[in-house]
């Protein structure tokens, strides 16, 4: 208890805190682009494949953010690539705003997406290094509260401008439609969590992987106290590799069979699997999907809003369990939510007729069954696959390995990402609403297995106790 006691709780809570603004503007960065998509088709005059590169475009830069900012953590420090990260943030958030072109509107959203995916890697590993053990899991769940308050902001804000201005085409601010503020909105938070990123220290396991013990020592006296700073310390340089060489994705095959070792395949399947039940689909489409079924755009905007409401009161019950009922058992409750409430919304859409105008319609009950199984799905999600593969991620990797880990788990996540959020207009035309909800629901059912046969239990385990 007395180690407990001196542990500067406060200060541990205040820097994770500064690190989730990352996560808030890596939500809010992902979910401005609900509200915009009949403005870019508009303004930029493109059909359904090029509105959906639009779309989707940031993904790609997610992709390489994600994976060259977690391998330039190990070299250059995990707040040093967080301040990078919210440079990138301010500069596309107003390119974004001002482009006049599709080439010039997707380049800014690249550089966005290079800022998300090194937000969406390194928080939650920053997290992970400076909490202790007994709730490392609640303060890193922190992080998926935060996206989706940024989601949630974006949705709100993106309603309220719609709403202000009487549609997102509409003149706002200075002549400017409403669509381009939606973007520049988030202008505000970016400065901020730069400003924010000057006042937080160092990890302290990347210290000592740099050989700065003495700089490692001190960060984790203020955090835990002398005693606790020394042992751990201690164990920390244990924990990396014999012959004290630079973390390398060389390090991701097992020395033995040098084969890639079991873990980074299950840091792969937890990345892709949360991607593939099509959650973005409803973040990024979500506007567009209900409009599709008869509800007005302003209408449409308002149920992103109550989903956004519903998934922070799911992580908020997540940060309250996790640390005590563990991963697992909230990654299998999620997996088996979503299959069912995926296959709902499925067979509701499976019943819509076709109106003169080419619009979906849903009877009443199938209407609402399709809203409350959306929502539920939404709330199940952020209950479990949501911020549990983010905890895992970043706590599930041995110090030596911990950068290279996330750089491929990052970048199979966001490139599956990118795959469904590509495909999703094409199969919109194609097999319909009921046609993809039945796949996503599908790799619902897949998780299942994965999550029984190749995860394991990581509550409550000391990072350098982490087995690789």
């Amino acid at each position: 208890m007395t180690e407990i006691r001196r542990e500067n709780t406060s200060l541990i809570i205040a820097v994770a805190v500064v690190a989730t603004i990352g996560g808030f503007l890596f939500g809010f960065d992902s979910g401005v682009i609900n509200g915009t998509v009949e403005g870019l088709q508009t303004a930029f005059n493109s059909d359904s494949v090029g509105t959906g590169f639009n779309v989707a475009s940031m993904l790609l830069g997610c992709a390489v953010g994600a994976f060259f900012a977690a391998r330039l953590a190990d070299i250059f420090g995990r707040r040093s690539l967080l301040m990078a990260a919210a440079v990138f943030f301010l500069a596309s958030s107003w390119g974004s705003g001002v482009a006049g072109g599709s080439g010039e509107f997707v380049f800014y959203r690249i550089l966005g997406g290079l800022a998300v995916g090194a937000a969406s890697v390194l928080a939650p590993a920053y997290i992970s290094e400076i909490a202790p053990a007994r709730f490392r899991g609640a303060l890193i769940s922190v992080q998926q509260i935060a996206i989706i308050s940024g989601l949630f902001a974006a949705f709100l804000s993106n309603f309220v401008l719609a709403q202000t201005a009487g549609s997102s085409l509409s003149a706002f601010w200075f002549g400017f439609p409403a669509w381009r503020w939606m973007f520049w909105v988030e202008m505000a938070p970016a400065a901020l969590f730069l400003l924010c990123l000057f006042f937080i220290p160092e990890s302290p396991r990347f210290l000592v992987l740099k050989g700065h013990n003495e700089q490692a020592r001190s960060v984790l006296r203020r955090l835990f106290g002398d005693d606790t700073a020394r042992d751990k310390l201690a164990e920390i340089e244990n924990s990396l590799a014999s012959d004290r060489h630079r973390p390398r994705l060389a390090d991701l095959l097992d020395p033995g069979t040098r084969k890639v070792r079991k873990l980074v395949w299950v840091g792969l399947g937890l990345a892709v699997f949360q991607q593939l039940v099509g959650i973005n689909v409803v973040f990024y489409y979500g506007a567009v999907l209900w409009q599709s079924v008869g509800f007005t755009e302003s209408d449409a905007l308002l149920i992103n809003v109550v989903s956004g409401a519903v998934s922070i009161l799911a992580c908020v019950i997540t940060i309250l369990i996790i640390d005590r009922i563990g991963r697992k058992p909230l990654l299998w409750f999620g997996s088996i939510g979503m299959a069912a409430t995926l296959a709902a919304m499925a067979a509701s859409f499976l019943t819509a007729g076709v109106a003169e105008d080419g619009q979906l319609q849903l009877s009443d009950a199938a209407g609402r069954t399709a809203l409350i199984a959306a929502n539920l799905y939404v709330f199940i999600f952020n209950m479990s696959w949501g911020p549990v593969m983010w905890v895992m991620l970043g706590e599930m990797f041995p110090n030596q390995i911990r950068g290279s880990g996330l750089a491929v788990s990052g970048l199979a996540q966001w490139l599956s990402n990118f795959a469904i959020t590509m495909t999703f207009p094409i199969l919109l035309a194609g097999i319909g609403l009921a046609g993809a909800y039945s796949i996503y629901a599908g790799f619902a059912v897949l998780s299942v297995i994965f999550v029984f046969r190749m995860v394991h239990e990581t509550k409550g385990v000391e990072l350098e106790a982490m087995n690789g």
